[in-house]
C-alpha cells in the first residue's frame, strides 16, 4: 500500500520521483575495433646466408696447417690454413746467397771507384781508368737491387701461401686436409656471411598475393622460441621452380641456427577484416569462453565469445579472432 500512496502523491505532485543514481565512470579497458588481418598459410624456409664466399689458394703448393674446420666462425682476413712450397724455399736460399755475393762485389766496387777519385784528383791515373771504376760501381749497384728484388717477389709468394678468411661468418665446408696438394685457386674453405635470410619455397597458387614488404612470422614452436618472431620478404625471385615460388625473407636473429636449417614460415594468403584482442583478455570456465566488458547501464558483465584462431601481431604477440560475442566499440575489461 505504501507504493500505491507513494505513486498517487507522486501524480499529484506532492512528491517528487527518485533521482536515479549516476552512470560508473567508465573504467580503463581495451576498446575493440576490427582490423585487417592476413589468411595465413604455412609454408617451409631454410636458413640460408646472403653469400657464401670461397677462401682460395693464391700460390700452389701443400697445406702445411689447417686451422679451421666446419662450423668455425672466422673473422675478415683471419688466417686459416697456410700453403707452403719447398721449391720456393730453395729460391730464397738461392737469392740469399746471390745477396751476399752481390753485396761483396759492391764493396769491392766502391773501393775500387774511391781509389779511383783520389787518384784523378793527384793525376796519377787516366780518365779512362776513372771512368771504368765509376761504371762498374754503379753496375754493381743495380745487380745488388735486382737480385733483392727478385727475392722479395719469392718471399711475397711464400706469404701468400697464407689463406685468409674472405670475410666475417662462419664456415660451412673445409673440402681439404693437411698434406693436400692444391693448385692456385683452389678453395680450401667456403664461409657463410653472418647475415642470413629465409629462403622460402611457396606453391605458386599462393604467388599472387605475394609481395615485397610482406610480413611472415617463423612458428615458435619450431625453434623453441619463447614467443613468434616476425620478419619481411624482401625478394621475390622472378621464376618457377617445381611449382614452387622462391622468396628471401629478413628475420632479425638467425645467426644462431643451422645453415640449410628447415622451420615452418606463415605468409599472407589475402586479407580480410576480423576482430582480433590480447588472449589474456579472455578467460575459459567450463568449457566457455568468456569476455568481461564495461557497459554505462550494467557496469562490467561477463558475455560468452567464440574463440577463433591465434593471430599473433608484431603489436600483439598474444592476439587472438573472436569470431562472435564482440562488436567494435565494446569495453574490454582485465580479468
Amino acid at each position: 500500500m505504501a507504493h500505491i500512496f507513494a505513486a498517487i502523491l507522486t501524480f499529484f505532485g506532492l512528491m517528487t520521483a527518485p533521482i536515479p543514481p549516476k552512470p560508473p565512470v567508465p573504467p580503463r579497458a581495451y576498446v575493440v575495433q576490427k582490423t585487417e588481418i592476413s589468411d595465413e598459410k604455412s609454408v617451409f624456409a631454410t636458413v640460408e646466408s646472403v653469400n657464401v664466399v670461397p677462401a682460395r689458394v693464391r700460390t700452389g703448393g701443400t697445406i702445411l696447417e689447417l686451422k679451421v674446420r666446419q662450423g668455425d666462425r672466422v673473422e675478415q682476413g683471419q688466417v686459416i690454413a697456410t700453403v707452403g712450397d719447398q721449391k720456393l724455399a730453395l729460391t730464397i736460399s738461392s737469392y740469399a746467397a746471390q745477396v751476399q755475393a752481390a753485396q761483396a762485389q759492391l764493396t769491392q766496387a766502391k773501393v775500387e771507384y774511391e781509389r779511383a777519385q783520389r787518384l784523378i784528383a793527384s793525376g796519377a791515373v787516366a780518365r779512362s781508368v776513372f771512368d771504368q771504376a765509376h761504371t762498374a760501381y754503379n753496375v754493381a749497384v743495380s745487380n745488388l737491387k735486382s737480385i733483392i728484388a727478385q727475392r722479395d717477389v719469392v718471399q711475397q709468394q711464400q706469404s701468400e701461401g697464407q689463406v685468409l678468411a674472405p670475410t666475417a661468418g662462419r664456415v660451412i665446408t673445409v673440402p681439404v686436409t693437411a698434406g693436400t696438394v692444391v693448385m692456385s685457386g683452389d678453395a680450401v674453405a667456403t664461409v657463410a656471411e653472418q647475415n642470413f635470410v629465409l629462403r622460402l619455397q611457396i606453391p605458386e597458387r599462393h604467388a599472387l598475393y605475394l609481395k615485397i614488404g610482406d610480413p611472415v612470422r617463423l612458428d615458435d614452436s619450431d625453434l623453441g622460441l619463447d614467443g613468434p618472431r616476425f620478419g619481411t620478404i624482401n625478394l621475390v625471385y622472378p621464376g618457377v621452380e617445381n611449382g614452387h615460388v622462391v622468396a628471401d625473407a629478413t628475420v632479425k636473429g638467425l645467426t644462431d641456427y643451422f645453415v640449410g636449417q628447415r622451420v615452418r614460415v606463415w605468409i599472407s594468403a589475402g586479407k580480410r577484416q576480423a576482430i582480433v584482442v590480447p588472449a589474456t583478455l579472455i578467460t575459459t570456465r567450463f568449457g566457455i569462453d568468456y569476455a568481461r566488458i564495461w557497459t554505462r547501464a550494467d557496469g562490467a558483465i561477463d558475455v560468452p565469445v567464440q574463440r577463433g584462431q591465434e593471430v599473433p601481431r608484431p603489436g600483439m604477440p598474444n592476439g587472438l579472432e573472436i569470431l562472435s560475442g564482440l562488436k567494435p566499440g565494446d569495453r574490454l575489461l582485465d580479468k
